[in-house]
């Protein structure tokens, strides 16, 4: 299904949940996931520039205005709302954009953005370069040098057919859309929300791996920040805690939002 180009896929009944992936991600790969949280609307989406959303933008507000408009059609006024690494990013920003839409967040992975304008500057710069690598090169090339990174080094003792699974996802990829969404919503391109931190007051669960020592340091900084932050690390997971520790995380959520239930109207 799809609104306004956002593919969309609904699994389940009950108070909605809205989990955005992260960057060469599908809503596919949030479905083991939703198999343990049997009492939630699980909404799925593809974010602008990946999957079968085609969907243009230009900047991390306009995809989060997207997600409003998602919302209205379906008819829920508040969600909660799930997001791994950009996607966390995305949810992030969407809570700070459009706060009366989001009943809690949880962050997997995830960041405010840069501090600093200066990095900001040169992570854009980065991304910009990234970006036309993967249209001058393809997505094959580009998923064969990214599934390398150290960042999913943790990646690899997960089962074949899931790794494959992984890598395909990634080469469902379209190259022009891949490239925008790291030029409107990469980290360098987004605002950078740590000096709004404090004025977050949904419930808010932050996880991270407990091998993922960069996310680790950047989630209790956040925790210190967000007046109701809370902070789990996952016992042997990376980066991509929901893929590696698919029943680990499924907990995690269900029971963050059963101790933070909020009466949903739709």
């Amino acid at each position: 299904m799809s609104t306004d180009g956002l593919q969309y896929e609904i699994i389940g009944e009950g108070a909605p949940v809205l989990f955005l992936h992260g960057f060469t991600g599908t809503c596919e790969t949030w479905k083991e996931v939703c198999s343990y949280l049997t009492n939630y609307q699980c909404i799925l989406v593809d974010l602008p520039g990946h999957g079968k959303t085609n969907s243009k933008i230009s900047s991390m507000k306009d995809c989060c205005f997207l997600l409003t408009k998602l919302l209205d059609k379906l008819g829920i006024k508040k969600a909660h709302v799930v997001g791994y690494s950009m996607g966390g990013r995305t949810a992030l920003s969407f809570a700070m954009y459009y706060p009366d839409y989001v009943a809690t967040l949880i962050l997997e992975s995830s960041s405010p953005g840069l501090k600093e304008e200066t990095a900001r500057h040169e992570r854009k710069e980065k991304d910009d370069e990234l970006a036309q690598r993967i249209l001058e090169n393809g997505i094959a090339a580009f998923v064969n040098k990214w599934q390398e990174l150290p960042l999913f080094a943790t990646q690899k003792r997960l089962p074949a057919a899931v790794q494959k699974q992984i890598r395909n996802e990634r080469l469902s990829q379209n190259k022009d859309g891949l490239a925008m969404s790291l030029r409107t919503m990469g980290t360098g391109a987004q605002p950078s929300w740590w000096e709004e931190l404090p004025q977050l007051t949904k419930p808010t669960l932050l996880i991270a791996g407990e091998e993922d020592e960069k996310f680790i340091v950047i989630n209790k900084m956040m925790q210190k920040d967000i007046p109701q932050g809370e902070l789990i690390l996952c016992p042997k997971a990376g980066h991509a805690v929901h893929v590696e520790k698919s029943r680990n995380f499924g907990k995690m959520v269900d029971g963050f939002l059963s101790e933070n239930h909020i009466n949903i109207t739709t």
